[in-house]
């Protein structure tokens, strides 16, 4: 291999550890560093010769690392989204509840005005005078009773309006605090769109430095490396101890999730002509009945557990440490996923990837 081509894939995985670390969690958000353009793309020039398998291999690990990141990002994104629909849904519910409060308020202070009016017509003068001047005791008692009542009913009238009162100014302090919530997930959204861009980004410029016949010998190593992760997964015997059979609601989401294979991944997508990992995963039990978080990560945190060996069809299997990527457990050692950016929906070894754990959705 001649050496400009080893110094311009060197050069393209350096670029994409410098966007990884520009653009850690925690750290600003920056643009990738420039690549160098070279005056003959890679593998065109004169006594070019194609990368070895150890170069390629090292450009498969950048660019799963990438594509990783992207989907972390992708669930951050996915969950922002989430939430700012469940906060503008409250601050519409918050500002309903601000409208009805002031429609009573105004009423109850219509009725405090009117009762205020008739205590002042008929408070001038004390009972004892009222007795004096009237010429029917009876009715007067009668009267008495009734002004009492008025004045309970009055004290309650009071009490409520004072409740309202207090309801609107803490409706107005919850719809606040809704608002800068939103605002806050609104930004981590944006963060989360721009490190998804970024990181994409840098792996198809990284894949763009190589020649056609390396990027299909790159895409050979990708499925040494995916079957020989599944392959020490089976030979570990967990296959041995999985028998579980569907209940009709993983049968179901089986279905829905086998039924889009082909289709492009697409992050932040739900269908139902593209999806993200958990677009898929979340849609098909939807499609089986069942609501189940949107992003893997709350998948993982809210769904019951079970052990690799006690899954089923239609379980969920969450990968990495991170719980950045999930797929649906098929049977026989396979599973259906949205795998990344450029790939469509696939049938491939649940045992391909790092596994964190399976998660089963409630059934009815």
């Amino acid at each position: 291999m001649a050496r400009g081509k080893r110094g311009l894939i060197a050069a393209a995985v350096s670029v994409v550890c410098a966007v990884t670390v520009l653009a850690a969690p925690g750290a600003a958000f920056a643009a990738p560093a420039p690549t160098p353009t070279p005056s003959t793309p890679p593998g065109t020039g004169p006594g070019s010769a194609p990368a070895t398998n150890e170069e390629l291999e090292a450009v498969r690990e950048q660019l799963d690392l990438l594509y990783r990141e992207a989907a972390s990002a992708t669930d951050a994104y996915n969950a922002a989204e989430e939430k700012a629909e469940q906060q503008s849904a409250e601050i519409v519910a918050l500002a309903k509840l601000i409208v009805e409060g002031k429609e009573k308020l105004a009423e109850l202070r219509k009725r405090a005005g009117s009762a205020a009016a008739a205590q002042y017509r008929t408070g001038g003068l004390p009972p004892e005078a009222h007795l004096m001047l009237s010429d029917n005791p009876g009715e007067f008692l009668d009267g008495s009773s009734r002004v009492r009542q008025g004045e309970r009913a009055t004290k309650h009238l009071l009490r409520e309006l004072t409740r309202t009162q207090q309801d609107l100014e803490q409706y107005a302090k919850d719809a606040s605090a809704q608002w800068k919530k939103l605002e806050a997930g609104r930004k981590a959204k944006a963060a989360a769109q721009k490190k998804i861009e970024q990181r994409i980004a840098a792996a198809r410029k990284l894949e763009s430095q190589l020649e056609k016949e390396e990027r299909k010998r790159l895409a050979e190593l990708e499925e040494r490396a995916a079957y020989e992760a599944q392959t020490a997964w089976l030979d570990s015997g967990v296959l041995d101890e999985i028998d579980g059979s569907a209940t009709e609601q993983g049968r179901k989401a089986v279905k829905f999730a086998t039924q889009q294979i082909g289709k492009a991944y697409e992050w932040g997508a739900e269908g139902p002509n593209t999806y993200d990992c958990s677009g898929l995963t979340s849609q098909a039990w939807a499609a089986a009945g069942s609501a189940i978080p949107r992003t893997s990560q709350e998948q993982w945190k809210q769904l019951e557990r079970v052990a690799v060996e006690d899954m089923q069809p239609g379980d969920l299997i969450i990968y990495f440490g991170d719980a950045s990527h999930v797929g649906m457990y098929l049977g026989d050692g396979a599973m259906v996923h949205a795998p990344r950016p450029g790939r469509t929906i696939t049938i491939a070894g649940a045992g391909s990837m790092p596994i964190l754990g399976v998660v089963r959705p409630r059934t009815d």
